[in-house]
């Protein structure tokens, strides 16, 4: 990875917006963008005015059930809650962090209940389609897919170190299982379609970067076809984003990704850049998303 993160860095820093917060590209503050922005200021250990400024802005962002919308103009918590744990798991004590795990653990996929469950049996849908095993979806009530069922394992695993909650525990062991009930037959992930109209379907860089990020620690012998697949990806991915997923990954199993391609590619988003900020603190040691 080629490490350009100073100047990364200070675009980052460059894009907040008055409000303390971060757009996609520009414009409105969101908490997804911002979330990444802090980070990656944390990962290079800048959590001056800007890391603070932001730190505010995502403070009151929290609603009364303990999660975070979107932005302020969405009436309901989503997945995206588990960014926000993850930054808020850098301060120790936070004050609003017993509630936000309270409301990430209380989520589960419209699959994991029993009528879903019992609808797809009547429809003789295959059990790698009807898992037992708990993920989490973009928003409530809805169906679990691979990206926030990831991101909220990550998010508990992270605040979860510090101590051995038996249903914290659980509930990442269940999110982890349901990740590898929706593998890929070439070993990767997608968004959490394993076959249609009758195809097995492909993965994807991105996604598949996060899967594994997330099973990091996780023993399946089947991870190893895995990692050989997010190599074959980190080859030809073009996308910033799937790239920094990918190198996280790997070198959370223990792998090197030496011998991939260096260059940076065009980042051109604030993820993008925010991302790619986070992987190559990962190359020298610094993992947020796990530490």
């Amino acid at each position: 990875m080629q490490f350009v993160w100073p100047s990364v860095e200070a675009s980052i820093r460059n894009a907040q917006n008055r409000d303390g917060g971060w757009g996609y590209r520009g414009g409105a503050s969101w908490t997804e963008p911002t979330a990444y922005a802090m980070l990656a200021l944390a990962a290079v250990d800048e959590r001056g005015e800007s890391y603070q400024r932001g730190l505010a802005w995502l403070e009151r962002g929290r609603r009364g059930d303990g999660g975070w919308a979107p932005n302020p103009s969405v009436d309901a918590s989503t997945w995206v809650t588990a960014l926000a744990v993850l930054v808020l798991e850098d301060r120790p004590g936070a004050a609003a962090l017993p509630s936000a795990c309270g409301w990430l653990l209380k989520q589960s996929g419209r699959e994991s209940g029993y009528f879903q469950r019992f609808r797809d049996w009547l429809l003789g849908m295959s059990q790698e389609e009807n898992v037992s095993y708990s993920g989490w979806p973009w928003y409530p009530g809805t169906a679990s897919w691979v990206t926030p069922t990831a991101l909220s394992v990550l998010a508990l695993e992270k605040g979860g170190r510090g101590g051995a909650d038996p249903g914290r525990r659980a509930r990442i062991e269940s999110g982890r299982r349901f990740l590898m009930a929706r593998m890929c037959s070439d070993g990767g992930w997608n968004l959490g379609v394993t076959r249609a109209w009758g195809y097995s379907q492909d993965s994807s860089p991105e996604t598949t970067g996060q899967a594994l990020l997330a099973l990091a620690g996780f023993q399946e012998q089947r991870l190893e076809r895995s990692l050989g697949c997010a190599e074959g990806h980190l080859h030809t991915c073009r996308s910033a984003e799937g790239r920094s997923w990918l190198e996280m990954a790997l070198l959370a199993h223990g792998r090197s990704p030496s011998g991939f391609p260096k260059d940076a590619p065009p980042l051109r988003s604030l993820a993008d850049r925010a991302l790619w900020v986070v992987a190559e603190a990962a190359a020298r040691g610094k993992n947020v998303f796990l530490s």
